[in-house]
């Protein structure tokens, strides 16, 4: 059952506080370009899990749903951070960040598929 509006913005709200919160304390640990392309791998991971489970499963309900990918996730992964980190580089890191971002990013994604639909068995 999706849930009411009001509760469903109080879960991307609440997932989206927790999301910030995790995703400074990993540029505390790991800040820069590390840091950001840790959050967007281990969160592609994430997403991909997510989505797959619920397009394919009832494990994961809309609620959950909502609070993780939505909130969390949406406030732990960073585009505009990797995109300011990636123009701020010399060419040759900025390269690298790029390719190295989006084939992890990628890989990462269909792990997180692989392993919701090796769930679903």
């Amino acid at each position: 059952m999706t849930p009411s509006r009001p509760v469903a913005l109080s879960l991307v709200a609440l997932g989206g506080f927790f999301g910030s919160i995790t995703r400074y304390g990993v540029a505390l640990v790991a800040p820069g370009m590390g840091g950001t392309f840790v959050v967007n791998v281990t969160g592609s991971l994430l997403l991909g899990y997510v989505f797959y489970t619920t397009a394919t499963t009832d494990r994961i309900s809309p609620r959950t749903r909502l609070l993780v990918a939505t909130g969390f996730l949406s406030s732990y992964t960073t585009y505009s951070m990797f995109a300011f980190e990636t123009l701020d580089a010399s060419f040759a890191w900025g390269l690298l960040n790029v390719i190295g971002s989006y084939v992890c990013g990628f890989a990462a994604a269909v792990a997180g598929r692989s392993i919701a639909l090796r769930g679903k068995r």
